[in-house]
């Protein structure tokens, strides 16, 4: 009943074009434990009010199956400012459509009544105990695309099997129900409530418990740039920084207020490196900021450049960032613990592919280090397994620029770290002390992680499928690798197919999954190196690690020998030309 919609379709109709017809109608989105992300537009394949509303129809009823209270404790919906203009599509237009959707079934919907951060939604469902959250964003996609995002009642990112029982009901429930399109019905109804103001009151309370030098905050002379890149983060960064007691940074001009088109970048995403930053290193320059912190537009990742001594500006990596942080948190548990026995349950997490920092950090200091699958749903469900068991989860992080530096979120959360950071900052600089000086005294201490990551981008299945099945296939059938250009491989652990040559039984610990693709090789130089396929975005990814014991300080010896480590790995397991794979490109 979308006009837009509508329309587009009947013209491709009228013009016969089977083509795209096919495009739009071919196959439905599919439901994974990342929930939806795809364009906005027409027909089964992507984003429209249609598909909300097949899809909410779907989630409902399985929540419907899973909790006997549901019509007591409820959801929660957040969306960001993400729109659509030629198919009438919206963030918001969504959230309401869905909203619709569980009140008009007698579910009570605690719906944001503006546009907010990812982790806000996480955060309600913990705070009021519901039994599932949505958010409505396509984070740092590009500006055609949207996404539906679903946490469970434990406050993270589901994982399977649950992905698979709602795309299960998705497809029996895709008939809309009497009155799905008509989203006013919800203004009037005593189901629908507004967590706008108690969760904007209670987050920065929260959050504050991870506050330890206010009165340093209050007195530092560090300047801060803050950009959200068109998106969410502005309003609610500048309120982190009240609740520390921190001055407001300076906000990007062009950047600070959200507009869907993401005008001055060419990509919203902050991982992408200087490009999306230039205007901030502008304003960081006239306002004589030494630290620009970025969140993407759902303000769940965020990004960190300081300026050095040589005037140049230095981006972090998200494995730098995450050292400092799991430093950092870490020092501040340890100088606020009254108790040295304590440190026994103490956890902290990462992904598999991202540095090992935080395993050298907690061998050296006594408590426990646990490495996940890729992507923080994993990371949200540990810990709360975790915190259940009565854990205390202090930090994890993943290198695609994700940190959950505060237990009251499981998942990462851009607006928090990027105050914890800006707290971090402000107390080196009374030592006379930069984030890159820290950096290097991490390293020192608990021995150089030099990481390096990039990817391909591949439009074909078909090329991924084979570029996999021949690592796989090396020297004849069933044969992986024994060697990448002259550096011998050692180690081959496969998430795909679940095989794992370092373990007694060849049997992989972390769980599998044959949906995706995920190969780990160790080499005989202490280097891993991973390659993966990317859960929402036509990508080939490859992670990786050289790590020193502490006391090595040839750290240009070790950056050398990855680089040579990385063109190898490239040349001869990626093959981008025989491949036709195209290169990130700065």
């Amino acid at each position: 009943q979308n006009p837009k919609t509508y329309a587009i379709v009947k013209q491709l109709l009228a013009e016969g074009n089977a083509g795209e017809l096919q495009k739009y109608f071919g196959s439905r989105m599919e439901f994974g434990t990342a929930g939806l992300r795809a364009a906005m537009g027409a027909g089964i394949s992507h984003m429209n009010d249609l598909t909300i509303i097949q899809t909410t129809q779907g989630f409902c009823r399985y929540l419907e199956k899973n909790f006997s209270d549901l019509k007591k404790r409820g959801v929660v919906i957040g969306f960001d400012a993400r729109a659509h203009l030629s198919s009438g599509g919206s963030s918001k237009r969504f959230a309401r459509l869905a909203a619709n959707t569980f009140i008009s079934q007698g579910v009570p919907v605690y719906l944001f009544s503006d546009i907010i951060p990812t982790p806000f939604v996480p955060y309600t469902v913990t705070h009021l105990k519901l039994c599932a959250g949505i958010m409505v964003t396509a984070s740092h996609n590009p500006k055609q695309d949207n996404g539906y995002k679903v946490y469970w009642e434990n406050g993270a990112q589901i994982i399977s099997p649950h992905d698979k029982g709602i795309s299960q009901a998705i497809e029996e429930n895709q008939e809309p129900w009497p009155q799905a399109w008509d989203d006013k019905l919800i203004d009037s109804s005593p189901l629908l409530h507004d967590p706008y103001a108690m969760v904007n009151k209670e987050y920065f309370k929260d959050i504050q418990k991870q506050c330890f030098y206010r009165n340093i905050n209050k007195e530092t002379n560090l300047k801060f740039v803050h950009t959200s890149v068109h998106g969410v983060g502005h309003k609610f960064v500048q309120l982190a920084f009240k609740a520390f007691d921190l001055s407001p940074p300076f906000a990007v001009p062009e950047q600070k207020d959200p507009d869907p088109d993401f005008p001055t970048v060419k990509y919203p995403n902050p991982e992408e490196g200087k490009g999306v930053l230039t205007l901030s290193f502008a304003l960081a320059e006239k306002d004589g900021a030494r630290i620009i912190l970025a969140n993407d537009p759902d303000a769940d990742r965020l990004a960190v450049a300081e300026k050095q001594e040589s005037g140049e500006w230095k981006v972090f990596s998200g494995n730098e960032l995450g050292a400092l942080l799991g430093w950092w948190i870490f020092t501040c548990w340890k100088n606020n613990s009254r108790d040295a026995r304590a440190i026994k349950d103490v956890y902290m997490l990462s992904s598999t592919v991202s540095s090992k920092i935080l395993r050298a950090i907690a061998l050296k200091e006594g408590f426990h280090f646990e490495e996940t699958l890729t992507g923080f749903k994993w990371m949200g469900n540990r810990a709360k397994q975790l915190m259940d068991q009565g854990k205390a989860v202090l930090f994890a992080f993943e290198e695609a620029i994700g940190y959950m530096c505060c237990p009251a979120v499981l998942d990462k959360d851009g607006v928090s770290a990027a105050v914890i950071t800006a707290e971090m900052a402000s107390f080196l600089a009374t030592r006379n002390l930069s984030l890159s000086q820290q950096l290097k005294a991490v390293y020192d201490e608990y021995g150089f992680h030099i990481t390096k990551a990039s990817y391909f981008i591949c439009h074909d299945p078909k090329v991924i499928q084979q570029l996999f099945d021949n690592l796989r296939n090396f020297d004849g059938k069933n044969t992986y690798p024994k060697s990448c250009g002259r550096f011998k491989v050692s180690g081959i652990r496969d998430l795909t197919t679940g095989y794992d040559s370092s373990q007694p039984d060849q049997k992989a610990i972390l769980p599998t999954s044959k949906s995706s693709q995920m190969i780990t090789f160790t080499f005989a130089n202490g280097g891993v190196a991973t390659m993966r396929t990317s859960g929402t975005e036509p990508k080939i990814k490859y992670y990786s690690e050289l790590c020193a014991p502490p006391g090595n300080s040839d750290v240009e010896q070790l950056k050398k020998e990855l680089d040579e480590l990385v063109n190898a790995l490239e040349k001869h397991f990626f093959q981008p030309e025989k491949n036709k794979l195209q290169r990130k490109t700065e």
